[in-house]
């Protein structure tokens, strides 16, 4: 301060004809001390030093330079407050201080702790530290600090294991109880908003017992201080301080100081005398101490005083003092356009109006640009200071800077490798709960902290592609999870295919049956003059046997990819077939009960069922059948679906009936002929003659019949693919029933018994074997 005011008195630019005056004052960091200082400064009743010189001048200060902490910052800008005198501190960052209604003469060159908080829960987040302590002073400044810290840090996610407040007055066993909460904690990062003086009782406790590795998040207020590098504990700490800076000439200044100089100051007294560990006046003051022989050189020692090249809160203090007195310049001068500003010394400036042109002030000194908002804070920039161990020595390194002005996504550049506690080199991991992979989602613990979770793996058809994932997500109707629950994948789509096993073997089974159709055929038309074929209406039997042969033959339209057509093919084509089939078995019923009647003595109905009327009544039972086909088509058609409803992890792709009264019409009527064939052939089981086919209906539509009804449940309870697949098995166990039991034993006879093909045998006049 001293060094900036004279500076000032020397310039012909800045106040010219005005010599600044100023009162040095330590307040020893106690507030009833900072104050009745400033009671003392406000009455105006101290003497005034000018470069050295006394004057007895009583008047009030225009302006107060300090003070370092917040807590008597905040009382002194109370008390000078309703005076109008203004005041600017170098470091008191309390964010409270930026109310102007409580605090309206109150400037600050330092940023406000609500940049600085924020700025720490960005930096927390930005490495993943998402489980942390926070230990703070329990002063205005630690406790203002740490509240907008929490706020900023909840914000961003970040969850607070334990918050712990102390004062260095405290008894020592709140200190201990402090640091045994931090002893026992999870968390690895710990952000201390605490002032040095606190610190270093803390650490006092922290010392000598075993501690995991802890990363130390620091405020400014003791980061870059030079007092706490002789501790290793802090290692790899990391923090924001205030840039540094050179301040030109200031070196020079600090080192021409001479002992006359000194004398005439207690504070420069007692520098001197434990610098050079000597005594100013000549006596010696205390054991080993000799008086000084004028001999001593500042130049020649290696402290804090004599290194200039770490000035950071020294800073703060110079700008400070310029900012003042560029608001007193611009009372006393006035500057127009084009000519050469006009200064009147003689003006009497008050208070008050230095604290409206300080807000106003906006100039660059040293590079360093120093201006004001409307709450009297300067642009929040600091530097990220990393603690390095190098060439067995502490140092401070300035890893990265962070400026509020930028746009948000860059305010951090890092510009060198950061050092981790413990040395290590990769980022420490700090965390309540491991992060949740893909494939799972985070289930807060109750009680806990919400950084404090278990992983729920998604259940099934829902997914989570990203790590720490709050909820699944469900996926589409097509599509379901896949085995580690992370992407969705489409639904496999099941119907009966060709190529599975189950398919090859129904196709199979279906030809094999239309060829056992093909050659019950061709044996039928090769001995068609044979007695056998004639005696059991050859038209009808060739007629059967074709229609046995499309009905194998539309079980394969069950088989393959459902479309359009396929579904409107196969129920109909099996509809009309199976009717065409049954309607030719009832016409050989109907023949076997008129032949009968038509042997008793006056009978003429054979006239009445003759071959017109058979072939008439199949047309007339499968014209009926295909008029309800036709009006299925028409009103309700069958159409392929895609059925996600019996499984959820796959899609059945089926024939849906369309019309379920169309359908069950169709199935009804063939249940109707066949009971009907069944009853006919039922009462004319006992007829005599060996032509006699009534006992081998009747077996092949008992069959017929117990298929078709287990089919009605098996149908319905059957799964997918199995549906169809009972379907096939109905039709073609039916089929398989109806040619074997009526055309296997004329088979066998014609081919392996043909001695009892014959017209003599037919007709019962020689012992036969009963079919």
């Amino acid at each position: 301060m001293v060094f900036a005011i004279k500076e000032i008195n020397n310039s012909s630019e800045l106040l010219p004809g005005v010599t600044l005056g100023y009162q040095i004052h330590d307040s020893c960091s106690f507030v009833p001390v900072a104050v009745k200082v400033i009671f003392q400064l406000a009455n105006g009743i101290e003497p005034v030093f000018f470069q050295n010189q006394s004057c007895s001048k009583s008047a009030t200060v225009h302006a107060v330079v300090g003070e370092s902490s917040s807590t008597p910052s905040i009382a002194m800008s109370r008390i000078l407050g309703p005076f109008g005198i203004p005041q600017v501190s170098h470091f008191a960052t309390c964010a409270c201080l930026s109310d102007k209604l409580q605090f309206p003469t109150f400037s600050r060159t330092i940023p406000s702790d609500y940049f600085q908080a924020a700025a720490l829960a960005r930096l927390v987040k930005h490495f993943g530290w998402m489980w942390i302590g926070a230990v703070r002073s329990d002063s205005d400044y630690g406790n203002n600090g740490m509240a907008a810290f929490l706020q900023a840090a909840q914000a961003e996610g970040i969850c607070v294991e334990y918050s712990e407040a102390f004062y260095r007055t405290n008894p020592r066993a709140k200190v201990q109880r402090v640091a045994e909460v931090i002893r026992r904690s999870t968390a690895r990062v710990i952000v201390a908003f605490i002032a040095s003086g606190d610190l270093l009782v803390l650490l006092s406790e922290l010392e000598g017992k075993a501690l995991p590795p802890l990363q130390w998040i620091g405020s400014e207020a003791w980061v870059t201080d030079r007092k706490m590098l002789r501790f290793r504990l802090f290692a790899g700490a990391i923090g924001f301080g205030i840039r540094r800076s050179v301040i030109p000439g200031l070196r020079d200044f600090l080192l021409d100081l001479e002992p006359a100089q000194v004398s005439n100051s207690p504070l420069l007294t007692e520098f001197w005398e434990s610098a050079f560990g000597c005594s100013l006046g000549g006596i010696q003051t205390a054991p080993g101490r000799k008086p000084c022989d004028g001999k001593q050189n500042l130049r020649d020692l290696q402290n804090p005083y004599t290194d200039t090249s770490q000035l950071r809160i020294s800073n703060m203090v110079y700008k400070a003092v310029y900012a003042i007195a560029h608001a007193m310049h611009s009372i006393i001068c006035t500057e127009e356009s084009n000519t050469p500003p006009h200064c009147n010394a003689s003006i009497q400036i008050e208070p008050w109006q230095v604290t409206e042109y300080l807000r106003k002030v906006n100039f660059t000194r040293n590079g360093y640009k120093v201006s004001f908002d409307s709450n009297g804070d300067p642009v929040a920039i600091y530097e990220l200071v990393n603690w390095q161990v190098k060439d067995g020595h502490m140092q401070f390194v300035t890893v990265g800077h962070y400026d509020a002005s930028a746009p948000d996504g860059q305010v951090f550049f890092m510009k060198k490798n950061i050092t981790w506690a413990g040395g290590q080199l990769q980022v420490p991991v700090s965390v309540c709960s491991e992060s949740c992979p893909p494939g799972t989602r985070k289930a807060v613990q109750r009680g806990r902290p919400v950084c404090c979770y278990d992983c729920v793996p998604c259940a099934e058809g829902e997914i989570s592609n990203a790590t720490d994932s709050l909820d699944c997500i469900t996926c589409s109707a097509d599509y379901w999870s896949n085995a580690e629950k992370d992407e969705c994948v489409p639904k496999p789509v099941e119907f009966l295919s060709f190529h599975e096993v189950l398919g090859i073997i129904l196709a199979a089974c279906s030809v094999i049956g239309a060829c056992m159709s093909v050659m019950v055929a061709a044996v039928f038309y090769r001995h068609r003059d044979t007695p056998i074929v004639k005696a059991n209406n050859s038209e009808l039997s060739f007629l059967l046997v074709f229609s046995l042969k499309l009905c194998f033959l539309c079980s394969l339209t069950f088989i393959g990819r459902p479309s359009a057509w396929s579904c409107m093919l196969r129920h109909t084509a099996f509809g009309i077939t199976f009717v065409l089939c049954i309607s030719c078995v009832l016409g050989k019923t109907i023949v076997v009960l008129m032949a009968f009647r038509a042997t008793l003595p006056g009978s003429n109905v054979m006239k009445w069922f003759g071959p017109l009327q058979q072939r008439l009544s199949i047309v007339a039972f499968t014209l009926i059948q295909v008029l309800i086909c036709v009006l299925w088509l028409t009103v309700s058609p069958p159409f392929p679906n895609k059925n996600m409803k019996h499984y959820k992890e796959k899609i059945i792709l089926e024939c849906d009936v369309g019309s379920a009264v169309w359908f069950w019409a169709v199935l009804g009527y063939i249940g109707l002929l066949s009971i009907l064939c069944f009853l006919l052939a039922f009462l004319a089981r006992k007829l005599p003659d060996n032509f006699n086919e009534a006992k081998l209906i009747t077996f092949s539509m008992l069959i017929f019949c117990a298929v078709w009804i287990t089919f009605i449940p098996a149908y319905v309870s059957s799964p997918g693919k199995f549906t169809v697949a009972v379907e096939i098995f109905a039709i073609l166990a039916s089929s398989f029933g109806l040619i074997i039991c009526i055309f296997a034993p004329k088979c066998f006879i014609i081919l392996f018994r043909p001695e009892q093909n014959t017209k003599k045998h037919m007709m019962g006049k020689m012992p036969s074997k009963s079919l």
